[in-house]
């Protein structure tokens, strides 16, 4: 998914999360419920997130300078792991914080059916904004399922945003769930145990966004379909004999580096040699455009 596609799969989950976060906000204040307060802390964390991924997805934009030559695609990354720290500690932590006092202090719910008539139009936005990520997910092919393409794309907006919306989605499902014990039961804890509930399903979000784009932070290869590539452009020219070494790195989304070694075939000239570097730069920049860099090494195989 390019720049394009993820500002406005974020834009679309920030403007559903504003509402979602106040119609939460308010339905906790009627109710008195913790699990209601819990997820309206982490629908105003999500909205946040969002904005962060937002000046992240910006920054990464900037052209190349003398200081990042190889300009900034990275700091998507570096914003997506911030989100998940975000996720982490805004809402897992405080929601649980929340949720342990409810159960030490139990308090009866109040006039439920506000908190549920919220539940249930939250479930349905956040829902639909799930259903949108998902289809991206489907766009980036393979014959993995959702959760492995998930995993092995290079696109951390696209990860961060579906973790987010599949942790709101679960977290609404626990809330309404534990609401309704609550309210059947006439006993607090319950509610209690249902803040803390979300609480353990943000933080489970979090910590495998954090794995995933610390990963891409760090500096991954990119997509195993570069190295065949290379090769068909390889074989298309009998100047070049074989390729010795290649390395790929995800520089950030839709751009990669990689650097190469191949061997000539004995006799060509240095112009010969030039051009036949340049013919192969061009074939691998028309069958994978999103590599933005290359460098290519003659070598011999000894």
């Amino acid at each position: 998914m390019a720049h394009g596609g993820s500002t406005k799969v974020i834009l679309t989950s920030l403007a559903a999360n504003v509402g979602i976060a106040l119609a939460k906000t308010a339905a906790a204040l009627v109710t008195g419920s913790g699990s209601m307060l819990a997820e309206a802390l982490h629908s105003f964390s999500d909205c946040a997130n969002q904005v962060l991924l937002l000046i992240g997805n910006r920054q990464a934009q900037r052209p190349a300078s003398a200081s990042h030559p190889m300009g900034h695609g990275r700091e998507s990354y570096l914003w997506s792991f911030l989100v998940a720290l975000m996720l982490f500690f805004g809402g897992g932590i405080v929601a649980i914080y929340e949720g342990v006092h409810k159960v030490m202090h139990p308090e009866p719910v109040e006039r439920v059916g506000w908190a549920f008539l919220v539940l249930g139009l939250a479930l349905a936005l956040e829902g639909a904004s799930l259903a949108q990520c998902l289809a991206e997910v489907k766009k980036l092919g393979g014959d993995g399922s959702l959760a492995a393409r998930l995993r092995d794309t290079k696109n951390a907006d696209l990860i961060v945003v579906t973790g987010e919306n599949f942790a709101a989605v679960v977290g609404l499902a626990l809330a309404a769930v534990f609401l309704f014990i609550a309210w059947t039961t006439h006993n607090g804890v319950w509610d209690g145990l249902g803040s803390i509930s979300v609480g353990l399903c943000l933080i489970g979000v979090a910590l495998f966004l954090a794995t995933e784009t610390k990963s891409l932070l760090l500096g991954e290869a990119a997509d195993p379909s570069i190295e065949r590539h290379v090769r068909e452009s390889l074989a298309e020219d009998d100047r070049l004999v074989s390729l010795l070494r290649l390395v790929t790195l995800q520089q950030g989304p839709g751009e990669v580096w990689l650097a190469m070694k191949v061997t000539p075939r004995d006799g060509l000239s240095g112009a010969e040699l030039i051009a036949t570097i340049n013919e192969l730069e061009a074939r691998v920049r028309a069958r994978c455009p999103e590599v933005k860099w290359q460098f290519v090494e003659p070598d011999n195989e000894a």
